[in-house]
């Protein structure tokens, strides 16, 4: 049932070289972006004291989990090297989405 929900973007990447290249570079853009939430947001929250120590092991669990969800959903007889980059990139992204709801909620005036 899932490969086909997925045969749709295959046979769209199949068709040119240029509908490969969109989505690679969509993965990659779509890592930057999240690694740089990440990074600012672990930057503005601070050094691991007892307090920042439970959000940043909530963020790492949910980065986890989307990891774990991730490989029960996409496929892996092909496009397995994409599927691999845009796993990782959304778990980065929701562990920076969850980093930065905690910033807002704990640390902003």
């Amino acid at each position: 049932m899932l490969l086909a929900t997925f045969s749709p973007l295959k046979n769209w990447v199949e068709q040119s070289n240029s509908n490969w290249n969109v989505l690679i570079v969509g993965g990659v853009v779509l890592i930057f972006i999240a690694l740089s939430i990440v990074l600012t947001f672990r930057f503005k929250i601070g050094k691991v004291d007892e307090r920042t120590n439970e959000i940043y092991l909530k963020s790492s669990y949910l980065l986890l989990c989307v990891v774990v969800l991730c490989d029960l959903i996409f496929p892996k007889e092909y496009m397995w090297q994409i599927f691999f980059l845009f796993k990782y990139s959304l778990a980065i992204l929701v562990s920076g989405i969850y980093l930065a709801i905690r910033y807002m909620k704990d640390f902003s005036n």
